[in-house]
C-alpha cells in the first residue's frame, strides 16, 4: 500500500510541474507578443510625428500670396475724360481741367484724378475716401467694394457730376471746403446732405494698399498736402469745375 501512494504522489507531482512549465513558456510567449505590440506602436507613432513636423516645415516655409495692386483703367478714364469735356462744353464749365474719381478702384490707390484737357492726360493723382455706410466710421471696411446712395442718412457716397460750389469754412484738415452740388438723380440730395470736398488728417499722402483709406460719412476727402494743392485751382478759376464720381 505504502509503495502504490508513493507512485501516486510521483504521478500527480510530475502533472504539476508539466502544468507550471507550460504556464510559464505560455507567460513567456505573451510577453514577447507584447513587446513586439508596443515597438509597433511606438513606430508608428514616431512615423506619425516625423510627418507632421515635416508637414509644419513645409508649412513655415511656404510663400505667401501675392496681391497685385489694382492698376488704372487708362482708356477707361481717357473715355470719362472725353465725356466730361463735351459736358463741359455744353454747360459752359472750366474747359482746363476736371475732377475724375474712379471709384471701381480699392480706396487704397490713387483714384482721385485731376485731368487736364489741353494735354490729354491725367495731371494730378491722389487718394480720395467714400462713405462707410453701416461700417465702421475711418475704418477701411469697404476698401475694395464701396456701396452709394443719394438718401439721407445713409452716410454712403453718391455717384454722378457734381458743379464744384462755393469756398467756405471746415472743421475738418486745412479748415477749407467746397459745396457740391448733385446735377443728376443719384446725387440730386448733396447740398441737403451736407455732402462737401475737404481733407482729413487721416488721409495719406502715398498709396496704402492692401490698405484702404479711412472711410468718412460720404464726403470725397483727400489729404492735407493733396488739398493745398487743389484749392489754388478752384479757387481761382473762373468758371465752374466738374467733378464726376463714377465707378
Amino acid at each position: 500500500m505504502i509503495t502504490l501512494k508513493v507512485r501516486s504522489n510521483n504521478r500527480n507531482n510530475k502533472k504539476e510541474l508539466h502544468s507550471s512549465r507550460a504556464a510559464l513558456r505560455r507567460v513567456e510567449t505573451f510577453k514577447i507578443i507584447m513587446k513586439f505590440v508596443y515597438r509597433l506602436l511606438f513606430s508608428i507613432i514616431i512615423v506619425g510625428c516625423q510627418k507632421e513636423n515635416l508637414n509644419n516645415k513645409i508649412q513655415i516655409v511656404a510663400d505667401p500670396p501675392v496681391l497685385k495692386k489694382p492698376e488704372i483703367n487708362i482708356s477707361k478714364t481717357d473715355q470719362k475724360a472725353k465725356e466730361a469735356l463735351e459736358f463741359c462744353k455744353i454747360n459752359h464749365f472750366n474747359q482746363d481741367f476736371c475732377i475724375l474719381i474712379d471709384m471701381s478702384l480699392h480706396s487704397g490707390v490713387k483714384r482721385f484724378f485731376i485731368y487736364d484737357f489741353k494735354k490729354g492726360e491725367i495731371s494730378q493723382q491722389y487718394l480720395v475716401g467714400h462713405g462707410c455706410g453701416t461700417a465702421s466710421w475711418s475704418e477701411d471696411s469697404t476698401k475694395g467694394k464701396p456701396r452709394f446712395s443719394n438718401e439721407e442718412n445713409s452716410y454712403l457716397s453718391s455717384l454722378g457730376k457734381y458743379k464744384i460750389g462755393e469756398r467756405g469754412y471746415s472743421n475738418w484738415g486745412i479748415h477749407i471746403k467746397y459745396l457740391m452740388h448733385g446735377l443728376e438723380k443719384t446725387n440730386s440730395n448733396a447740398l441737403k446732405r451736407i455732402i462737401v470736398f475737404h481733407s482729413w488728417e487721416e488721409m495719406s499722402d502715398e498709396e496704402i494698399y492692401p490698405k484702404g483709406s479711412p472711410e468718412g460719412w460720404g464726403c470725397p476727402t483727400v489729404s492735407n498736402n493733396a488739398f493745398k494743392k487743389n484749392d489754388p485751382l478752384l479757387k481761382n478759376s473762373k468758371k465752374p469745375v466738374l467733378m464726376w464720381i463714377y465707378d
